[in-house]
């Protein structure tokens, strides 16, 4: 009899609150990207397709993985008031979803702690169920939360912001970072690839056209590349890791292109003829400052030196492929951020040792004016950030 009443013990305690599964997988890869330097937009769907639950979960494990790791900085002071210790992994992913429920998808409190509480390991429910009632109780029924600063209300690190404020002001700088705390718009080309209308605006200003020989010099995944197929005569999209040539590769079948090359080779040291192409895209690796909202962990994964980093392989890789750009050809220069080291910096440089390429202007009604070149920052036109620069080499 007593063994009887112990099972039904644990089968009471092993009964999950309703929502419960969603949020233990939320909480798994919360724990995996801080714990493990996980990324989110490569573990997440991998293990979304491996679960049984309804696409309204799903949506809502993506929703809880990514608010919960883009806002940490504000979620961790919501939580930290409440504890003298910095807790485990797994104890603070669950406080991160937990009040990532609480307050920003404003999920009641009694529903919130209760799922959050049943998905979380068996030993870290106590304080879970402790901690998320005190969070809950802190919120303010109407209106916003007191946040003791800019930088923990918007979850970034100070590099970043001090950076941004730097180069581009203040009131541009926040509304950016503020709007990169949305989630992005899902944008779909005529052929089915996903890809942001900033990129898109890109390969426009790439204006290949037909019959031209088109290198993409830093191509993977394969976005510009694939879209640039179908306006010129062949794209040579190359790029320095064979695993990254493959994700080319793989676009390139799913799409039914015949016209692109996918090539496996160093921008710093390409291994194409001089003066072969009509035009050339540099979308160079960057800090991804312009992209946050996509890639939540990334603010917290990339550091100050990084850009420095950045804009000096930036420099070796435009300087290398203007001498890939046959006479009158068109050299493009892009990147996912916008800070002026990896940008005006690298551009105007470029310029100042290569008379022989002058820049053209850009779509006014797309592109800010920007050193030699322009940007689009995510509150124009609701995109990613995004610098271009072309630079036009003269025929003789």
């Amino acid at each position: 009899m007593a063994q009887q009443k112990g099972r039904k013990r644990r089968g009471a305690d092993q009964r999950d609150a309703p929502g419960a599964e969603a949020r233990r997988l939320a909480i798994e890869v919360v724990r995996r990207i801080d714990e493990e330097g996980a990324y989110a937009n490569l573990l997440l769907p991998s293990l979304l397709v491996e679960s049984t639950l309804e696409q309204r979960d799903k949506n809502l494990v993506t929703e809880m993985v990514y608010g919960a790791t883009r806002m940490r900085r504000s979620l961790d002071w919501l939580v930290d008031r409440f504890i003298v210790s910095p807790p485990a992994p797994a104890l603070r992913a669950s406080l991160r979803v937990g009040a990532y429920q609480l307050a920003f998808m404003r999920v009641p409190a009694h529903a919130a702690v209760s799922a959050t509480v049943s998905a979380s390991a068996k030993r870290n429910r106590p304080p879970v169920n402790a901690i998320l009632r005190k969070v809950a109780g802190s919120l303010p029924e109407e209106g916003e939360i007191q946040w003791p600063s800019d930088a923990i209300q918007l979850s970034y690190p100070d590099w970043i912001i001090d950076r941004l404020i730097e180069d581009l002001g203040a009131e541009d700088a926040e509304a950016m970072l503020a709007t990169m705390n949305t989630a992005p718009e899902v944008i779909e080309r005529e052929d089915g690839y996903i890809q942001d209308t900033a990129s898109q605006w890109v390969v426009d200003a790439v204006d290949a056209q037909p019959g031209d020989r088109v290198l993409d010099l830093c191509a993977a995944p394969g976005g510009k590349a694939t879209a640039l197929a179908g306006r010129a005569d062949t794209v040579v999209a190359s790029d320095n890791r064979p695993s990254r040539v493959s994700l080319v590769a793989s676009n390139v079948a799913r799409l039914g292109l015949t016209n692109v090359v996918p090539v496996a080779s160093d921008a710093t040291q390409p291994p194409f003829a001089a003066q072969s192409y009509d035009r050339v895209l540099v979308d160079a690796p960057c800090s991804g400052l312009g992209v946050l909202r996509r890639r939540p962990d990334a603010r917290w994964r990339v550091q100050p030196n990084d850009v420095t980093e950045l804009a000096s392989l930036q420099q070796r890789i435009l300087s290398e492929a203007a001498s890939l750009v046959r006479p009158g050809g068109v050299l493009v220069y892009s990147v996912c951020t916008v800070t002026k080291a990896e940008t005006v910096d690298v551009v105007q440089g470029f310029l100042d040792t290569n008379p022989q390429f002058t820049p053209s202007s850009l779509d006014p009604g797309r592109w800010r004016s920007w050193g030699p070149g322009g940007m689009v920052l995510p509150q124009d036109h609701n995109t990613d950030a995004m610098a271009v620069f072309v630079l036009n080499l003269r025929a003789s």
